[in-house]
């Protein structure tokens, strides 16, 4: 199964932000119910992520005109991504490998589509397995394939 079959609810999750918008814009949109913040240049294009975890590193070391700091300040630079032609197999170890809960969902050009969930990942996964185990089932009771 690929990536793209969970396209629709990866799109629903998608939130941007602007890396020259300020960081307490961010933090409004996390605060809202949005678990990630993909931060996108002036041409749309993704540059690194903000979590809840990133606001509050930054805000701890904030001092003075700090405190007014911009969303790229805070981003997160290396960022997993994934794309339609990724297999959701491969892409659930990976993001297991770095205890990731939400992956940015981008095209070919780095341009934000959504943010990919690791329950919808596992529902998906889940719901193959015991459709290809139903199948198999049918299989070897001989019917369902005559």
């Amino acid at each position: 199964m690929f990536v793209e079959s969970l396209l629709p609810a990866a799109r629903e999750r998608l939130v941007t932000i602007t890396d020259d918008a300020p960081l307490i814009d961010a933090a409004r949109l996390l605060r809202s119910g949005t678990d990630i913040l993909l931060v996108c240049n002036a041409a749309g294009l993704l540059r690194g992520v903000i979590t809840k975890t990133d606001v509050v590193a930054q805000i701890s070391r904030c001092q003075g005109s700090g405190c007014l700091a911009l969303s790229s300040v805070a981003m997160t630079q290396d960022v997993m991504l994934c794309r339609s032609g990724d297999l959701l197999e491969d892409l659930w170890r990976r993001m297991n490998q770095r205890s990731l809960k939400n992956i940015p969902f981008v095209d070919q050009n780095l341009r934000p589509l959504g943010v990919l969930n690791a329950r919808d990942m596992l529902q998906a996964l889940l719901k193959e397995s015991t459709t290809e185990e139903a199948m198999m089932r049918d299989y070897v009771m001989g019917f369902g394939y005559r």
